[in-house]
């Protein structure tokens, strides 16, 4: 019997709509890692992008459980001698760009390399309700009804 390995032409993509609203923020993205690396599936193989397309909307309004909010501390390089900034989650959300947080928090969830960065592409992030993708017709997920944990507030 033969190991069965799926090829990018085989693998068909969904596109799927999730409302972030009032959702924790790390339990979210460990769902929608799985589902972009297509994990879900029967097919997945873990060197072809298997995954579904992602749209996540209202991004601004993500929570964080405990003190993670203020505590939580993310590092970045200038590239510079003694060039590390650091930034916490909630001036990321009062911010220009409170999407990042999401993005961020995805991205450090897949492994590093060019299947990350095509699996990113995949996934699309807005602060706002809106998004332009409504001719894709994407599916409502709805991550607050699969666990009561992922959703306070």
């Amino acid at each position: 019997m033969t190991t069965f390995v799926a090829k990018p032409a085989e693998v068909e993509k969904k596109w799927i709509l999730i409302d972030a609203e009032g959702l924790v923020v790390g339990r979210l993205a460990a769902l929608i890692a799985t589902r972009l690396k297509g994990k879900h599936k029967p097919i997945y193989t873990p060197h072809v992008d298997c995954g579904d397309n992602i749209v996540v909307i209202n991004a601004d309004k993500v929570i964080f459980s405990g003190n993670k909010l203020t505590d939580k501390v993310y590092y970045r390089h200038t590239g510079h001698p003694g060039g590390i900034k650091e930034t916490t989650p909630r001036r990321l959300l009062e911010g220009r760009f409170p999407e990042r947080v999401v993005v961020k928090a995805v991205e450090r969830m897949l492994k590093r390399g060019p299947l990350q960065r095509q699996l990113m592409r995949n996934l699309k992030v807005y602060k706002g309700n809106e998004h332009p993708h409504e001719a894709q017709q994407p599916e409502l997920l709805d991550v607050a009804g699969l666990n009561r944990k992922n959703k306070r507030g």
